[in-house]
């Protein structure tokens, strides 16, 4: 039986899914009965990740992804803090090509913690996401910031100092600039020192 991760944030990435382990064939899709919010997921980092919590009438989009299960303990270690659990395929639709059949894994949290100013959403870990979300088009990662709930708690601009462990420092900022837009209305500050925690 085929496996497969749906990922709603930096595993959008293609780049970033690499960091971690060996992945197949990738499918934008959106997944029903669950919803995204910027929650403190790593403390020890100093950010906010997102993660998706059980919701009926809820949805997010991602993409679903190729993976042989002898890689899954490589990503539960990645996503360590959440619960992985199988999703039923009737909850994921495609946006275009009818998706492949297997089971289907959903890396979740059951509370949602706001951001706040020692682990706020910090442009490093949402730029890969949007890097991501860009390279499917324009439209979905619109709709990424627009199904995603949290996104009036604090922004950090840290791509000088990142805190984002996967930190992709060669994304263009400027092409993602007018989706971060949309979500800042004047909130982004910039850090004057950062020591990372540990």
């Amino acid at each position: 039986m085929q496996h497969y991760i749906f990922g709603y944030g930096s595993l959008i990435n293609a780049d970033s899914r690499a960091k971690t382990g060996q992945t197949g064939r990738s499918w934008p899709a959106k997944v029903t009965g669950f919803q995204r919010h910027w929650s403190v997921m790593s403390p020890e980092f100093g950010m906010s990740s997102v993660a998706v919590v059980q919701r009926s009438n809820s949805f997010c989009n991602g993409v679903l992804v190729e993976i042989d299960e002898t890689e899954l303990p490589l990503f539960d270690e990645r996503e360590a803090g959440y619960l992985r659990a199988q999703v039923p395929m009737t909850q994921i639709q495609g946006y275009e090509n009818t998706l492949p059949e297997g089971v289907v894994w959903i890396y979740h949290t059951e509370t949602v913690t706001p951001p706040n100013d020692q682990a706020p959403i910090t442009l490093s870990y949402a730029d890969v996401i949007l890097a991501g979300c860009l390279s499917i088009n324009e439209s979905f990662a619109s709709e990424f910031i627009s199904s995603t709930g949290g996104w009036e708690h604090a922004i950090l601009n840290d791509r000088q100092q990142p805190r984002y462990p996967r930190v992709q420092t060669s994304l263009d900022t400027d092409l993602l600039k007018p989706h971060l837009e949309v979500v800042s209305a004047g909130r982004i500050c910039t850090i004057t020192s950062y020591h990372r925690a540990g």
